[in-house]
């Protein structure tokens, strides 16, 4: 019985067709030499380029950005670095002030806490309690010190005038209560240079020796004392050691 082969557009074609077409094809790629080419290749896709991919371009802008970052990393610890230094210069400027401004106030503190001999230089002529007819009391209520009319005469030690003026035998006087509570005096004065109530320092000026009231010449009373009033008089040589002046 014969057969007859129905055709068709959807029909696979015959191992026949396959193969011829197979051929065909392979002369034509031997032809242009492709076959060639892929024989001696290895059996899988070539990688892409970077060109292609587009990878150099990425790396290259990570690059930058990342030199962009260190750049900014290193300013700002720059800065950072810069602000500490300044802080700590300016805490050692403030600790230094600090330090120059206590200093100064602990000087400031233990001068007005010195004494000083009222008559720099100068030495004691007459001594504490020496007799004689030239005092009323019959003995010397302080010391003398030799001095010209017109030396300066100083205060021994701080405190506020609360005598200043003429006192009878002592001539022109001064008499001061002293931060410690006692009182100093200083008679027989040619000038005066302090008013009742002024505070005064060791040291400072508060008036010129000189010959004023009973006096035999010109010289420096001075006397130490518990009171303001006459008769409350101290040894002015102890008073004066004990607060450090060599007399």
């Amino acid at each position: 019985m014969a057969f007859t082969c129905a055709t068709g557009k959807h029909r696979r074609p015959s191992r026949m067709q396959r193969t011829s077409v197979r051929a065909a094809g392979i002369a034509a790629l031997t032809t242009t030499g492709v076959m060639a080419t892929v024989a001696s290749t290895p059996a899988f896709a070539a990688e892409p380029t970077p060109e292609q991919t587009g990878l150099i371009p990425v790396v290259a802008a990570g690059e930058s950005v990342a030199e962009q970052i260190d750049d900014q990393v290193a300013v700002q610890k720059h800065a950072a670095f810069e602000e500490a230094a300044r802080q700590a210069a300016a805490k050692k400027a403030v600790e230094e002030r600090e330090a120059r401004v206590r200093a100064a106030r602990d000087a400031e503190r233990k001068r007005l806490n010195t004494f000083v001999s009222p008559i720099t230089g100068s030495y004691v002529s007459t001594g504490y309690q020496a007799s004689s007819s030239l005092w009323s009391s019959g003995s010397h209520t302080g010391i003398d010190f030799h001095a010209a009319s017109g030396t300066s005469v100083h205060a021994v030690g701080s405190g506020t005038v609360v005598e200043a003026g003429w006192g009878g035998s002592y001539g022109n006087q001064i008499v001061i209560k002293m931060n410690d509570g006692t009182y100093t005096q200083y008679g027989h004065l040619s000038s005066l240079a302090v008013s009742v109530g002024q505070t005064v320092t060791p040291g400072e000026r508060i008036g010129l020796s000189g010959a004023t009231g009973n006096v035999t010449g010109p010289h420096l009373h001075f006397e130490a004392r518990t009171t303001a009033e006459y008769g409350s008089d101290i040894d002015p040589v102890a008073y004066l050691r004990n607060h450090g002046v060599n007399v």
